[in-house]
């Protein structure tokens, strides 16, 4: 433990549970259905409504060899690829095995997949599967169909769940092991202002932290808590350097900031193509896959484009799909592109790349574990090691449901019993005023977006620390006001944190590898860099990265 918590009133009130899931997407949701299921009183925390987390945004899929000849052993391999060299290769060989009976469930749990005219599953590809396995829905609203399946579930099954809460810190019994969470309710209803729900087992699932940048397509809502709640409670982070730019976000002009519209890879999957502003193609010769390569390839492409023609976006041509297509097939991105001005049906359509998904996150075991006893993380705040240096694309849904079911069986497997009186830690953080999210967003693109350098990353880490001594000092340097407790300072606070692990991360990988890139270290270095860095906050505060001696994970725990 660190010994340090958000500075927050005392809760007011608590319930008690066996379990606590934090987060409504297909993680957090599948977790919860699997634990009430084997008899564990289980409670719901989401940050906003149940359906309003990054799953429902999910626009191309969920990838798993469903087809026919399409193998998990041929998924393993397009995922290690895509990984560069950092993937944990047990961690993806259980993805893509238990992966196609997931989907299974998933569909036995209500979600309705699209079909072909035969009844089967309708598949898809995108960058860096060499096989159609996308499953999809609503042409492009697949997160929003697993979302909506998933919450009348939740709701069917009577679970207890908190709605419009941010959850704060992990709360410990006497020997430091999880005892619950504090959280504060937002709004009115049953529980409101700061309380804690007390539970032996907490499941972290509450997404990304996008918002670090000042152009995602993230919701507004991730924030990086639950990477923050896992480093203050002492837990281990991995791979945070390795944030997925995706190439292809709707450019709404170069002063857009918060969440950009999305717009999916299985566009190119069906064959769109990217083009320089005279209409010639840049991916073809780059790459066997071209426009289907893996992410990071096709994001540094476009940003090599963007330098070489002093340019601030490239386009995406689909005309020749026609209109019939366009609404059939990608309705909800279609619709996005006419409310911003734009018809893909006559006219290319502008995009540039931008934060999409952490594919590292608290470090955790097969079985959802982290460092922490009792504390588990799945989904998008996790690093379980299936992703490596780069996500594969529609690799991230089947994550969640995978690993989700593993944490579930590990719980009711164990079945911890409630422990004693719990309690946060004792000494509280400094908060930042809810202005310095603007310039923390800011400072991280600037020095640690698409393009990074040892000059770049040093800026910005002496602009966060600046920021983080301004706080702790309730100085007025940075020009920001008196904090006082409350959402938008504690966001501001966590951004922080998770941004200065992250750039940490990111000044010791002196290598390019998957979506980390280097201007100065242009090449991979599989000698050196073969290697997994993590990272824990020391008591003072300060980011401590530690670098694995070779490309496997060591044990979440001595004993294991």
């Amino acid at each position: 433990m660190t010994g340090i918590r958000l500075t927050a009133p005392a809760p007011g009130w608590a319930i008690d549970a066996d379990v606590v899931v934090v987060g409504s997407g297909v993680a957090g949701l599948t977790t919860a259905l699997r634990c009430a299921a084997a008899g564990l009183d289980t409670v719901v925390v989401t940050k906003a409504r149940l359906d309003d987390g990054s799953t429902r945004w999910a626009q191309g899929g969920i990838a798993a060899a469903l087809g026919e000849g399409d193998t998990p052993e041929q998924h393993l391999d397009d995922t290690l690829v895509a990984g560069a060299g950092l993937c944990d290769e047990e961690a993806v060989r259980t993805l893509v095995t238990e992966g196609p009976d997931a989907v299974r469930r998933l569909i036995t749990t209500g979600a309705h997949f699209d079909t072909t005219d035969s009844g089967d599953i309708a598949l898809t590809r995108e960058g860096g599967h060499h096989r159609r396995r996308i499953a999809h829905a609503g042409g492009d609203a697949t997160g929003a169909e697993i979302s909506r399946a998933l919450v009348e579930a939740v709701r069917e099954a009577a679970l207890h769940t908190i709605e419009n809460a941010l959850v704060l810190d992990l709360l410990t019994d006497a020997e430091g092991r999880t005892a619950g969470v504090s959280l504060h309710v937002m709004g009115e209803g049953q529980h409101d202002g700061v309380g804690a729900v007390r539970a032996p087992s907490v499941v972290l699932a509450t997404g990304g932290m996008g918002q670090v940048f000042s152009a995602t397509t993230n919701p507004s809502v991730s924030t990086g808590d639950g990477v923050a709640l896992a480093l203050r409670a002492g837990a281990e982070v991995s791979d945070l350097e390795f944030v997925q730019f995706h190439p292809t976000v709707l450019f709404l002009g170069a002063e857009a900031e918060g969440q950009q519209p999305l717009v999916s890879e299985a566009v190119r999957g069906e064959g769109a193509h990217l083009v320089d502003a005279r209409g010639t193609r840049f991916m073809a010769g780059q790459h066997e896959l071209a426009e289907l390569a893996p992410r990071d390839i096709v994001a540094k492409a476009i940003t090599r484009q963007m330098h070489e023609h002093g340019t601030e976006h490239m386009y995406l041509d689909a005309r020749h799909f026609g209109a019939r297509m366009w609404e059939q097939r990608f309705p909800t991105i279609l619709a996005a592109c006419r409310a911003h001005g734009i018809d893909p049906v006559t006219e290319p359509v502008p995009v540039a790349p931008a934060a999409h998904y952490a594919s590292g996150g608290i470090r955790t075991d097969l079985r959802g574990r982290t460092t922490v006893p009792g504390l588990y993380a799945c989904g998008e705040v996790a690093c379980t090691g299936v992703h490596g240096a780069n996500r594969l694309a529609s690799n991230s849904l089947l994550e969640g449901l995978v690993f989700a079911e593993r944490i579930a069986a590990d719980i009711a497997g164990t079945r911890p019993p409630r422990t004693g009186p719990a309690r946060a830690a004792s000494e509280p953080v400094a908060l930042l005023a809810p202005e310095a999210r603007t310039a923390i967003q800011r400072v991280m693109t600037r020095g640690a977006g698409v393009l990074r350098s040892a000059d770049s990353l040093a800026t910005a880490a002496e602009e966060l620390e600046a920021l983080h001594r301004s706080a702790a000092a309730d100085a007025d340097a940075a020009d920001l006001k008196d904090a006082v407790p409350g959402v938008d300072a504690w966001e501001a606070t966590n951004l922080l944190l998770v941004s200065r692990v992250l750039v940490a991360a990111a000044r010791e990988r002196e290598e390019t590898r998957g979506c980390h890139w280097r201007e100065d270290r242009p090449d991979r270095d599989d000698a050196h860099w073969r290697r997994h860095l993590v990272v824990r906050i020391a008591p003072d505060r300060t980011p401590v990265v530690h670098r694995t001696q070779t490309a496997a994970f060591p044990p979440v725990r001595p004993a294991d």
